[in-house]
């Protein structure tokens, strides 16, 4: 029964994760570059207020649902086990990238107004935009293994 939550738990907020990162590049992706100074600087201001305190939270307990089901399924479900580890080292990838690249990024982003963007702004948004998907595609992989292996197990 205890696996059986786990499972539960570690997909919802896996799944929940991976939305976060998914649905504001799909949003934006296409469209970022064509966004004055002033619409840039708004939108990552309301991402960056809206989100950061819920990730704050969101990232590690997806993490910690991961070991969980993976300390729980090994020696009585071993693919869930190897899945589970899968989608916890992809999901510990995802926020290494967030940690290292996006959150400093958009830490130099909430500073600037429209009059003080520096000369490399679309450079840096470009990066942020980019580093993205070094944070999407670990996380629907993550998911889609952590689903194969409470599914297939």
């Amino acid at each position: 029964m205890m696996l059986e939550l786990a499972e539960l738990l570690s997909l919802l907020l896996t799944a929940l994760l991976t939305g976060m990162y998914l649905a504001p590049w799909v949003a934006l992706s296409r469209s970022m570059h064509t966004f004055t100074p002033e619409v840039f600087l708004a939108i990552v201001g309301r991402l960056n207020r809206n989100m950061a305190p819920f990730m704050t939270v969101l990232l590690p307990l997806t993490l910690l649902s991961l070991l969980s089901v993976t300390l729980l399924a090994f020696g009585h479900a071993p693919l869930l086990a190897w899945t589970g580890l899968a989608a916890l080292l992809l999901s510990a990838l995802t926020l290494a990238v967030t940690v290292r690249t996006e959150v400093p990024i958009v830490q130099q982003i909430v500073t600037w107004t429209a009059s003080s963007l520096p000369e490399n702004w679309r450079q840096l948004r470009d990066r942020w935009g980019h580093f993205h998907l070094y944070r999407i595609v670990p996380a629907v992989l993550g998911l889609v293994l952590l689903t194969a292996g409470v599914v297939f197990s």
